[in-house]
C-alpha cells in the first residue's frame, strides 16, 4: 500500500569547480539538505546543471543520499533526479534509485514530489515499504 511522508526542508547548494577537461557551461554543485517532518534527516549530494542562452530553457540531474528517520524506521536511501525546464515549463521527477534503502528502510521505492510555491521549500514523498519485521 502507498503511504505519504510530508514535510519542508533546507537546502544548500555550493558551487564545485569543474573536474578537468569538463565544459564549463556544465555547472557542478554539492547538494546539502535538512529535512523536517514525517521524513527527518539529512542528505549530501551532486548535481550537474546546464542554462541555455534561451530564457527559462534549462536541465538537471543529481543524486543525493538520504539518511534518517522515514515515519520512525530509520536508514538510508537515494534520491535521483531530473530536471527540465522548457521555456519556463517544468517537468521534473525524483525518484527512490531502486534497492538503495539501508537498514530498516530497506526495500523502500517511491518518488517524491517538491513544492516552492510557499516561499520555501516543501516535499511529500510517496512511498511503499515492507512491513517492518522483528519483536
Amino acid at each position: 500500500m502507498t503511504q505519504h511522508a510530508s514535510g519542508t526542508f533546507e537546502v544548500t547548494l555550493t558551487p564545485q569547480n569543474p573536474a578537468p577537461g569538463e565544459e564549463s557551461s556544465v555547472g557542478r554543485m554539492r547538494l546539502d539538505k535538512v529535512f523536517s517532518g514525517e521524513l527527518a534527516g539529512t542528505s549530501a549530494g551532486q548535481m550537474l546543471a546546464f542554462r541555455s542562452d534561451t530564457q527559462g530553457s534549462a536541465g538537471y540531474v543529481a543524486l543525493e543520499r538520504v539518511s534518517g528517520t522515514l515515519h520512525g524506521r530509520g536508514g538510508s536511501f537515494m534520491l535521483q533526479h531530473s530536471g527540465s525546464m522548457d521555456r519556463g515549463a517544468l517537468q521534473l521527477s525524483v525518484r527512490v534509485v531502486p534497492d538503495s534503502g539501508t537498514g530498516e528502510l530497506a526495500g523502500l521505492s517511491g518518488e517524491m514530489a517538491l513544492d516552492q510555491s510557499g516561499g520555501g521549500h516543501a516535499y511529500t514523498l510517496s512511498y511503499t515499504l515492507p512491513e517492518a519485521t522483528g519483536a
